[in-house]
């Protein structure tokens, strides 16, 4: 690329990160951020036995988030031994090499993808790494962030550097007007459902177009979380006036002079005009409703006024047997209505949904409503921030008015390794972000959705479309 065209979002930070490259196409970049949580405390172990310590410990933060209980703070409530030991070890590791840790009774606790963020740890233009996945998440924040491999945590804590190969470009532009009760969730399981869940594969995606701008971070941020689910290596939204108020004053946001210098730096960071992309795919945001999934994909997903489809209609015998096993799995018949698919359980939280504007979505669905007889509800916030945040403004009295326990921030349901699962058989709405076979427990059934929409599943007894219901 000639140094005077124009350039992606994407492009810039890669830049201004890349230290070297190889002739085989491999870059070494510069990490800006390292983030780790539980699951990555044995990557201390694999320095240790090479003699290495970390790099740059004042780069990296860490917090417990994976396989804490959500029934209480202490370690010892952590019922799985070797779970408990991943938490203890995290604790141990840090505190030998001067890592800040947002450790279990720390006021900033909570899931990693939503602490970076409210803390102002993750900021535009830094390269973040995490090894998990739904790292892509920060890149709402105009950050280009990914999840990492185990083998890739130790290599970044001894090096800070990492070895990548670059990706493609893809621009999904979501233009017009979102509609009520329509969310970051809906929009990004509309994606998924155009594209496919490997539509994305080997892309950086950047969110743009007028329906994206619209979003608040929160929204951006469950947005970007789901660029996995899309097959893409990470999700970006170019950094603007949302991005600037929502950091401003945050614990390791720049302050004074440093702020101006900072976002005068990130002003510079948006793709140029004229900067181009692999691929860009275009949708109406006008046309996207509330969204759910019927299959054990997240592109298998459709408005809440749709129908369970029939295998028999699918393109191509491939095609028609996965869906019939979905069907099996999921005990769904084709042609059912989502709306007379009832539930067992509601699940809000994850580092999806979890967030202090996703739980205000879901206490104004359940104030003055009752969970229907069966069912079970949990509300987990995604840190103790955002719990306090929640009871100051009482939504916490609203859930628990409503039959809806109120738990302690962690991944709870999400990924069902830590205690907090579905029995085998049980439907769950879910604002996670996975609902392959088994995610939330063995022969657990998880559909997808918005808080909003999962309050309103909990307090009907099945998917319900929260517009008519708040309609009255």
């Amino acid at each position: 690329m000639r140094m005077d065209a124009p350039r992606t979002l994407f492009e810039k930070i890669w830049s201004r990160h890349r230290v070297l490259e190889r002739e085989d196409g491999q870059t070494l970049l510069y990490v800006g951020r390292h983030l780790l949580h539980d699951g990555g405390a044995t990557a201390f172990d694999v320095l240790r036995r090479r003699g290495l310590t970390p790099r740059a410990p004042e780069r990296i933060f860490a917090t417990p988030d994976h396989y804490v209980s959500t029934a209480g703070r202490r370690v010892e409530e952590i019922e799985d031994p070797r779970h408990r030991e991943m938490v203890e070890k995290l604790a141990r590791n840090t505190a030998e090499h001067g890592i800040r840790q947002f450790g279990l009774g720390d006021p900033n606790q909570g899931i990693v993808h939503v602490v970076g963020p409210e803390t102002g740890l993750s900021q535009p233009g830094l390269l973040i790494v995490c090894g998990d996945s739904h790292t892509s998440t920060h890149g709402a924040l105009g950050a280009l962030a990914f999840g990492i491999g185990s083998t890739e945590v130790a290599h970044v804590l001894a090096t800070q550097t990492l070895w990548q190969r670059k990706p493609r470009s893809m621009r999904i532009a979501v233009e017009g007007r979102l509609g009520p009760q329509v969310t970051g969730k809906d929009v990004i399981l509309a994606i998924i459902a155009r594209i496919g869940a490997a539509g994305a594969t080997g892309h950086v995606i950047e969110y743009a177009g007028s329906a994206i701008r619209g979003l608040s971070m929160e929204g951006r941020l469950t947005l970007c979380n789901m660029s996995i689910e899309a097959g893409g290596r990470a999700g970006m939204v170019a950094p603007d006036e949302t991005t600037y108020a929502y950091l401003e004053g945050r614990p390791f946001s720049p302050r004074g002079a440093d702020w101006d210098a900072a976002v005068a730096r990130w002003r510079e960071l948006p793709s140029d005009a004229g900067a181009a992309f692999d691929a860009e795919v275009t949708l109406d945001g006008s046309a996207i409703e509330p969204m759910v999934t019927w299959g054990n994909s997240p592109e298998d997903a459709l408005p809440i006024g749709g129908a369970v489809p029939d295998p028999d209609a699918a393109p191509d015998a491939e095609r028609r047997a996965q869906m019939r096993r979905m069907l099996d799995y999921m005990g769904l018949a084709p042609g059912t209505r989502l709306t007379d698919i009832a539930i067992d359980r509601s699940f809000i939280g994850s580092c999806t949904n979890a967030r202090i504007e996703d739980l205000r979505a879901a206490a104004a669905v359940a104030a003055g409503r009752r969970v229907a007889p069966g069912v079970t509800a949990w509300v987990v916030p995604g840190s103790e921030p955002v719990k306090r945040q929640a009871e100051a403004e009482g939504l916490h009295e609203v859930f628990r008015a409503a039959g809806f326990a109120w738990r302690e921030p962690g991944c709870s349901m999400c990924l069902g390794t830590n205690g907090d699962i579905a029995a085998p058989g049980e439907r769950v709405a879910s604002t996670s972000n996975r609902n392959f076979v088994g995610r939330q427990g063995p022969g657990a059934r998880t559909h997808l959705l918005s808080p909003a929409m999962a309050a309103a599943a909990a307090v009907t007894g099945r998917f319900t479309d929260v517009r008519r219901l708040l309609e009255g």
